[in-house]
């Protein structure tokens, strides 16, 4: 009785795990995409061997704008599944449409070979949409490169058309050629690897990855690294890693500190006396090999060498080259104090604090500042001068405190400088700050208006140096898309909800990184779903001369770089550097303007044509004294290029009337 129980109970538990899941297919007669997906996640686990349950779950994933899950789910049930031509077909398309260009190609060549007429032709068709380019951009490329070996720019497009179609060898040679053009570019010695590794060269493959391991780049060495077997390399490994690329300073300093620690000290020598030959600052290198060199008793060669160090600010490692040579301690001098402040009246005080500020001896300033104000507790000219001092010196905090009391001034000059001193400290003490900005504008170029818009939340966590925040923003515009057989999005058409953090400013420059939802409120597959969308970067301004708001008439330049990840561009990284340059005009009547002369670059690390261009041209902004300071006008006509070949309808040269505002608010 107990065998048949337990036949009986594995037949019923195979029977349910290979029959659908009723309640996935339910969900997705409802349209309920996101219940759907999780079940059929169910249904897999319970039976993991299903390419049916695969299939479905991509077609889910698909309705909700996942693309590149839907494309791996159909990449499995591939896999379960060969003979399934429509699941190929869908496989090479979503892999044309996630950016996988070389493993499309690859799967509608193989599908025009063996697939059904029907199959054969479709993947024909869409093969010679994928190949042409490629014979036609290799073919272009390699004339080029023929004529002049040493275009960089040739060398690497050739390299990376040759690997979308699949030629690996070639490929991989052309990114060696083109490092060798710029050896600081070592991410193409990690691309040379991969292609190397699928040719079948392992030798030639690893070497590449540990010279490029060793790079300087956080991002190129993190990347070889995950490509090396897990083990530590070799020194013949080393030495034909530094045959390969002889400038790696890292590699060899690495490499010299290896063979200290297997005791052979003149190897070792050897190496850190490249090391610091090729890199003059490397300070901890010309002192190891000063050690080695006072070890074996070429006390010469170890002062030429400790000479460097002793010249340099590191106490610690001056502290043991004194002591390696038997010198002693070093005494650090002590910087002068200034005259103690004046005791009669608090007047001198004020003026020595003056002629401090004005030569920019700053914490003497702040003394004779603070002595002036004891002296004249009423005297709103010094508190004033109080705040800009400890702004100065980065202690805004106490800066925003003498700011509020200045602004308070009889005086309706001293009242309007320290108020809009406050007004531009204050928010970032606030325990919870608003902003909001938005930035709409038309493009000739497009026939098409652009907004893009944020509001943000953030808190302020003590004295921490970054702020959480919560997000929203908008990023649109009115057309959607080019209209072209083909049709390109000309935004995200997205509102985009997240919760972030973000780093105080620093010299200009802040990091940011947040994650949420884009919530894309065009397009049918998408409609009212929320995609995940992680997003972060850095951004930095800086301007310099008469600003547009100053009082007087002069020449300025402006610069804005940004750098910003996205997680839904097949994490693609990209950086806008946005400068203008030009004259601030006298106001009159009211009216601010400027005009200036544009110059703007565009790029990205997934080399898409549409990311990357540049942009000159004139421009002029103009601000009304009767509207809030931070209402802009401007109106901008740019002549711009790709900088990658075009090969979709847009034109590689252009021309745009750009016509818009911005405004921001702060609360």
């Amino acid at each position: 009785m107990v065998p048949r129980t337990a036949i009986l109970l594995l037949l019923v538990s195979t029977a349910l795990a290979q029959a659908p899941a009723p309640r996935a297919y339910e969900a997705l007669r409802a349209r309920d995409w996101d219940a759907a997906i999780a079940l059929f996640r169910e249904a897999i686990t319970a039976a993991p061997a299903s390419a049916g349950l695969r299939k479905d779950l991509g077609y889910a994933l698909l309705q909700t704008g996942d693309t590149e899950a839907a494309r791996d789910q159909f990449a499995e049930a591939l896999r379960l599944d060969p003979s399934d031509e429509r699941i190929a077909l869908e496989f090479a398309f979503l892999c044309y449409e996630t950016k996988r260009q070389a493993e499309a190609r690859r799967a509608f060549d193989r599908l025009r070979q063996t697939g059904s007429p029907e199959t054969r032709a479709t993947a024909e068709r869409a093969f010679e949409n994928i190949d042409r380019p490629l014979r036609e951009g290799i073919a272009r490329w390699s004339a080029v490169v023929a004529q002049t070996p040493e275009n960089f720019s040739a060398r690497v497009e050739l390299a990376r058309l040759l690997d979308q179609r699949g030629e690996l060898a070639p490929a991989a040679d052309e990114y060696l050629a083109a490092w060798r053009l710029r050896p600081d570019e070592r991410d193409l010695l990690v691309d040379a690897a991969r292609l190397l590794l699928g040719a079948g060269r392992a030798a030639e493959a690893r070497t590449a990855l540990l010279a490029a391991s060793r790079s300087s780049r956080a991002r190129v060495a993190e990347s070889a690294r995950e490509l090396l077997e897990p083990r530590y390399p070799y020194v013949a490994e080393f030495r034909a890693a530094l045959a390969l690329d002889p400038g790696n300073t890292e590699l060899r300093r690495e490499l010299a500190y290896l063979l200290l620690e297997m005791g052979q000290k003149a190897e070792a020598e050897r190496e850190f006396r490249m090391v610091a030959d090729q890199a003059p600052a490397d300070l901890l290198a010309a002192a190891q090999l000063g050690f080695l060199l006072l070890e074996r008793n070429d006390r010469p060669g170890a002062l030429a060498s400790f000479e460097r160090v002793l010249k340099s600010d590191d106490d610690e490692l001056i502290a043991k080259v004194r002591a390696a040579l038997r010198l002693p301690a070093a005494l650090r001098r002590r910087r002068p104090a200034a005259a103690d402040p004046s005791p009669d009246g608090g007047v001198g005080a004020k003026e020595m604090g003056e002629r401090s500020f004005k030569a920019g001896y700053l914490n003497d300033a702040l003394r004779y500042f603070q002595a002036a104000h004891e002296a004249d507790p009423s005297d709103f000219a010094v508190m004033l001068r109080l705040g800009w001092t400890y702004n100065l010196l980065r202690q805004d905090e106490q800066a925003v405190r003498w700011f509020e009391l200045a602004r308070r001034s009889p005086d309706p000059d001293i009242a309007s400088d320290a108020s809009r001193a406050y007004r531009g400290l204050r928010p970032q003490f606030a325990s919870w700050r608003l902003t909001a900005w938005a930035f709409p504008f038309y493009s000739s170029r497009w026939h098409d208006l652009f907004s893009y818009g944020q509001v943000k939340a953030d808190l302020r966590l003590g004295d921490l140096p970054f702020r959480p925040y919560l997000s929203l923003r908008f990023i649109g515009d009115t057309r959607g898309t080019t209209g072209e057989a083909l049709p390109q999005y000309l935004s995200e058409s997205s509102l985009l909800v997240a919760l972030g953090v973000a780093t105080r400013y620093w010299h200009g420059a802040m990091a940011w990184a947040e994650a949420g939802s884009a919530i894309r409120y065009t397009g049918a597959s998408t409609r009212g779903r929320a995609v995940p969308d992680y997003r972060g970067g850095v951004a930095f301004a800086r301007g310099k001369g008469h600003l547009l708001g100053d009082e007087a008439a002069g020449w300025f330049a402006e610069t804005h770089l940004d750098g910003v990840f996205v997680s839904r561009f097949g994490n693609d990284f990209l950086v806008y550097s946005q400068n203008q340059a030009g004259y601030t005009l006298p106001a009159a009547a009211g009216l601010r303007a400027q005009a200036y002369w544009n110059g703007n670059l565009t790029f990205d690390t997934g080399r898409q044509e549409w990311a990357n261009f540049v942009e000159l041209g004139p421009g002029v902004r103009l601000r009304w004294d009767a509207l809030t300071p931070s209402l802009v006008f401007s109106v901008n006509l740019l002549r711009g290029a790709y900088l990658r070949p075009v090969q979709s309808p847009r034109q590689p040269v252009f021309f745009d009337l750009r016509a818009g505002f911005s405004y921001a608010l702060t609360r």
